[in-house]
């Protein structure tokens, strides 16, 4: 494995400042190998700064270039071999298996902003010709294209050390449109986040892409990250995390001088709702779906299925007691870190100690604390309580659920409208269930990014179709995602050129079409 230096990147070189941070594993509390420096306002200063001198650049440069940048850089990845994935597993506990599937992710989806890039409909030309003879007054030459935002800033995240961090979807979505990045990385896991930027700088130096195009740092959040909101240079940023850390951004760039856009995910219980007849037909397989799903990764996605609606009967007699078997033979696992730990253990003791809330089942295996060790629980309480104490909504990131019971299939869609936004709900259900349902999902679609039916949350495909992102707290702006192509609007404007001469036009919007693009000219789309 490629030695580590623990300096921050900036601009094409390592910076050394004051203090260090060192990693600690989960699995056993040891510190590991390398101690990092933490970034000072200087740094953030000259990662910021260059970043605002590669933004012309850097945009400047043709979407095949930016292409072969992100195909570089998912060959460097690949480059460090079983090495990055040891570190990542040392630094939070997750299975070798699970990184594996988490690296071939990683380098996907950037190659799957290379292909965006080359092809280049993300710019969305759009052309309405002169009309100088119309009546009573002509119409200029109108042509409007998306182009680079500007420098972004992106925080990795503590639950994906790969596919969500240092070249993570937001990362590679931000490179592909044309923007520089300067990267806040995790304080759970620095070597990870070491390693991919070491390959990144790597791809920047050998493509010959502007030395600002890519910084990392290290540091607090709410000290460096708060900073790097704030900075001038900063046009936007992409944050992965909790609710507080995320309202601690949003406010940050809010409160600038010129407010900028705040992509973050940050709070989701995902509901499920599951109807009678789904329930009777196959109970139980629902059920050990439900708690594999819960208890994934330990439940550290935020996908996790920490909610679940029924109709009290017989059929959900027999669900429970599938759920009740299932969670106790569910093993204890490590959690990403202590701190991590600590949330989960006081977010279950506060679900199980609501005023009506009992405990339906606990996993028999003993939890290790030494160990960060967390073991699952389902507790359950009655929809009328529900609804009257809004703490049974509150997310608990770990493996726990709560089932609400209803005493009608009618009560559920009241359930639904009570809900925050979500970045998904989900429906179990028959096609006879489903089709009584259609009130249900049609609320269900005013609260959640993605609806799914007779699944589960947990698994997030990257394609363009995909929808991961939903109403506040969910994500801070419920029209755009963070995973999929779509994930570039984020990072993009729109310009309008009127009466510009076709030389100095972008690409995209001159006459000849250069790019081969298809454009809405003059109200019909094609490749003219």
């Amino acid at each position: 494995m490629t030695q580590l230096h623990g300096k921050n990147f900036i601009a094409g070189t390592l910076q050394n400042s004051g203090d260090t941070l060192t990693a600690v594993s989960p699995l056993d509390g040891s510190s590991l190998e390398g101690r990092f420096c933490l970034a000072s306002e200087a740094d953030v200063e000259a990662a910021m700064e260059a970043a605002a001198e590669a933004s012309g650049p850097l945009a400047a440069r043709s979407g095949s270039q930016r292409a072969e940048l992100l195909e570089r850089i998912a060959t460097e990845i690949e480059a460090l071999g079983d090495g990055l994935l040891e570190r990542a597993h040392q630094e939070t506990a997750l299975p070798l298996a699970r990184l594996t599937g988490e690296r071939g992710r990683t380098v996907g989806q950037l190659r799957l902003f290379a292909a965006a890039a080359r092809e280049g409909s993300w710019q969305d030309p759009r052309i309405d010709r002169a009309m100088p003879d119309r009546q009573p007054l002509p119409r200029p030459d109108l042509r409007r294209a998306k182009r680079p935002i500007g420098p972004v800033v992106v925080f990795g995240s503590s639950n994906f050390p790969l596919a969500f961090s240092v070249a993570g979807g937001d990362t590679a979505s931000a490179l592909c449109t044309g923007n520089p990045v300067v990267v806040k990385a995790h304080r759970a896991h620095p070597g990870t986040s070491e390693l991919v930027a070491s390959a990144i700088a790597k791809a920047v130096a050998a493509c010959g892409m502007p030395a600002g195009t890519f910084s990392m740092l290290h540091g607090q959040g709410s000290l460096i990250g708060i900073a790097l909101v704030r900075h001038p240079a900063t046009k936007a940023v992409g944050f992965t995390g909790s609710r507080a850390a995320g309202r601690a951004l949003c406010d940050a760039a809010a409160g600038r001088p010129d407010p900028i856009p705040v992509f973050a995910e940050m709070s989701s219980i995902n509901p499920v709702f599951l109807l009678p007849g789904a329930l009777a037909e196959r109970g139980a397989s629902i059920a050990q779906g439900f708690v594999a799903s819960m208890t994934l990764g330990v439940g550290q996605f935020c996908t996790k299925p920490g909610l679940v609606f029924a109709v009290t009967g017989p059929e959900l007699d027999a669900f429970r007691e599938a759920v009740r078997e299932a969670v106790i033979a569910a093993p204890s696992a490590s959690m990403l870190t202590a701190d991590i730990l600590d949330a989960y253990t006081a977010g279950r003791e506060k679900l199980v100690s609501l005023g009506n809330a009992t405990t339906l089942s606990e996993a028999s295996a003993e939890a290790d604390a030494a160990k960060t060790q967390a073991s699952a629980v389902v507790a359950e309480t009655d929809l009328a309580s529900f609804l009257a104490d809004e703490g049974y909504a509150a997310e608990v990131f770990g493996p726990a659920s709560l089932i609400v019971t209803a005493a009608s299939a009618d009560q559920l869609r009241d359930a639904a409208a009570s809900l925050e936004g979500q970045l998904t709900a989900t429906l179990h259900g028959t096609q006879s269930d489903l089709a009584a349902a259609a009130d249900l999902l049609e609320v269900l679609a005013t609260k959640a990014g993605r609806l799914i039916v007779n699944g589960f949350p947990t698994g997030v495909e990257v394609c363009p179709a995909m929808q991961h992102g939903g109403p506040w707290p969910a994500t801070s702006d419920s029209r755009f995602t963070s995973v999929g192509t779509a994930a570039l609007e984020r990072f993009v404007r729109p310009v309008c050129y009127q009466d510009v001469p076709d030389a100095l036009l972008p690409d995209a919007l001159k006459d000849a079409n250069p790019l081969c693009l298809e454009r809405l000219v003059n109200g019909v789309r094609g490749t003219h």
